[in-house]
C-alpha cells in the first residue's frame, strides 16, 4: 500500500516525529487517493469505516478552549453528551481555529502532534477493533495503530460519544 522510500510531506513528517517521540513504531504513509473523509479513507485503505479514527475539533462556547473528539468513522458526535463531559457548551470549530490549535487542516487532523495540549475524548466504539487507522497530517496521509495504543498515545478519556 505504501512506498516508504518516498519522503513524507512536512505535515505528515511532523506526525511521524510525534509518534516516534511517543515510543511507538507506527508508520505514517501518504497515499495517492484521498483519505479526507472516513468513507474515502476506508475505501482507500480497504478497512471498515468504523475502523477510521475521525479527529474532530470542537470549541467551547464560553472559554474558547479546543476539545478533540476521536470518533469511530461510522458515528456522529452527540454534542450534548460532550457538553456534559466538558462542563460547557461546545460547537464545531472552524478551519482557522482547527489549524491554529492543531497545526493541521481539517481532513488531515491526527490524534497526536498538535501545536498545543488538547483535552481529548475517545469514542468507546473504537476499542471494539484491534486495528484502527487515523489521519496523519494531510488529507492523504494515514497511520495504522492498535486500539489498545490509542488511549496512551493521546491521553484521552474513553467515553460514549453517541
Amino acid at each position: 500500500m505504501s512506498d516508504t522510500s518516498k519522503k513524507l510531506s512536512n505535515s505528515a513528517q511532523s506526525v511521524q516525529d510525534a509518534l516516534s517521540r511517543k515510543g511507538l513504531a507506527l508508520e505514517v504513509v501518504e497515499l495517492s487517493a484521498s483519505t479526507r473523509t472516513a468513507n474515502e479513507a476506508a475505501e482507500t485503505i480497504g478497512c471498515e469505516v468504523a475502523q477510521i479514527v475521525k479527529s474532530l475539533i470542537f470549541r467551547t462556547k464560553a472559554s474558547q478552549k479546543p476539545i478533540l473528539v476521536l470518533a469511530s468513522g461510522v458515528n456522529r458526535v452527540n454534542e450534548k453528551a460532550i457538553t456534559a463531559l466538558v462542563g460547557e457548551k461546545i460547537g464545531k470549530a472552524d478551519a482557522d481555529f482547527t489549524r491554529e490549535v492543531t497545526g493541521f487542516v481539517i481532513g488531515g487532523v491526527p490524534p497526536v502532534g498538535h501545536k498545543q495540549e488538547i483535552d481529548t475524548y475517545i469514542d468507546e466504539d473504537l476499542l471494539k477493533f484491534d486495528v484502527l487507522w487515523a489521519a496523519a497530517g494531510t488529507p492523504n496521509a494515514v497511520f495504522r495503530l492498535g486500539s489498545a495504543d490509542l488511549q496512551g498515545l493521546t491521553n484521552g478519556r474513553v467515553v460514549s460519544i453517541k
